[in-house]
């Protein structure tokens, strides 16, 4: 931990309990960059910070911020106004309150910290909020300053670790309600089931199974196009149109799913709405009836060529022939009704 560079020192209070603490990225972004060239010649294209007033190009040591009113006058803020602001989240991640987990909303969730001991004094009270939050279940909600900001924030506890979400202000979460479909949806209780059967197959999956395809197809493009070989193709594009039928759709999922893990077909069957199919397919007396005549003018045949002949052993084949002969239309009919 003490390799990585800290973005922020400070302290956590924790009612009359201060512990210095040192602010780490506990992200970090793996995506492909890319910058931006000149077409014609390939050259790179930068961008350069400009005095409007002066015009011409200005260091990094010369700009500082400023905040531009109505009327376009700029007020200049310096980084020791900030630092003089009467609050007190200015070094200190100040702890409001202990709720449970469950009362953050996810969509609140911004970025994640890891909160290090700053030196040997710190870690015995840094173990002891570290296990206070442990016990209890609960996480703490705090506030910090960070980047020109007051900012609100969640403590949990991580391994060994205290963790810090940056949390957006309620008043910073949208309202879901112009994003609600506009009409009312009647969803029946065999779709759910469809709907339950697919989650079931779907199951659960470990997070670090999980991979980024498209930064590993760019990074073989890149790789590709350095080396002069050729460059992969992209897949075929599924077919596209409105699903007219949800229930096919959720039933040839399911199915899409079974088969991908080598599950057999006939596991499908056990779904909900496969059910009444199967009876209405036992309930048909024509097939059925129509494969016992067959098997019956067979016997027949082969009862009047043995009454023809007069050995009796010739009699005894032709039942026999004629026993063989039925036993497999049965089973054509098992199969297809199974089928059916």
């Amino acid at each position: 931990m003490l390799h990585v560079r800290s973005i922020w020192n400070g302290a956590i209070s924790f009612g009359l309990v201060s512990i210095p603490i040192k602010l780490v990225n506990a992200t970090e972004s793996h995506s492909v960059s890319f910058r931006q060239i000149h077409l014609e010649d390939g050259g790179r294209i930068r961008y350069r910070k400009v005095c409007e007033l002066e015009e011409h190009e200005v260091p990094t040591d010369e700009i500082g911020k400023g905040y531009e009113e109505a009327d376009g006058t700029i007020i200049p803020i310096t980084d020791e106004d900030l630092a003089s602001l009467p609050i007190p989240t200015a070094k200190t991640i100040e702890i409001e309150a202990f709720v449970p987990a469950g009362r953050i909303d996810p969509l609140q969730m911004d970025s994640a910290y890891y909160l290090a001991a700053n030196g040997v004094p710190a870690a015995k009270p840094y173990a002891l909020l570290r296990e206070a939050l442990r016990r209890s279940k609960k996480v703490a909600i705090c506030k910090y300053a960070l980047r020109g900001r007051e900012r609100l924030g969640m403590l949990r506890v991580v391994d060994d670790v205290i963790a810090m979400h940056g949390l957006l202000w309620p008043d910073e979460i949208r309202s879901p309600d112009e994003v609600a479909p506009d009409t009312n949806v009647t969803v029946q209780d065999k779709e759910l089931d469809l709907a339950d059967a697919l989650m079931n197959t779907l199951g659960e999956v470990d997070l670090e199974d999980l991979h980024d395809d498209y930064r590993e197809a760019v990074e073989s493009l890149i790789a590709a196009k350095a080396s002069g070989e050729a460059l992969p193709t992209a897949p075929a594009a599924a077919a596209g149109g409105k699903v007219l039928d949800l229930m096919s759709a959720l039933e040839n999922s399911v199915r899409a799913a079974k088969s991908s893990r080598g599950e057999e077909e006939a596991e499908v069957a056990s779904l909900p709405e496969k059910r009444p199919a199967r009876k209405s397919s036992r309930a048909e007396p024509k097939g059925a009836t129509g494969k016992k005549s067959t098997a019956g003018a067979r016997k027949t045949a082969a009862g009047a060529g043995a009454r023809k002949s007069t050995s009796s052993a010739k009699k005894t084949a032709a039942k026999s022939t004629a026993a063989e002969k039925k036993t497999p239309a049965k089973k054509t009919t098992a199969r297809k009704r199974t089928s059916a």
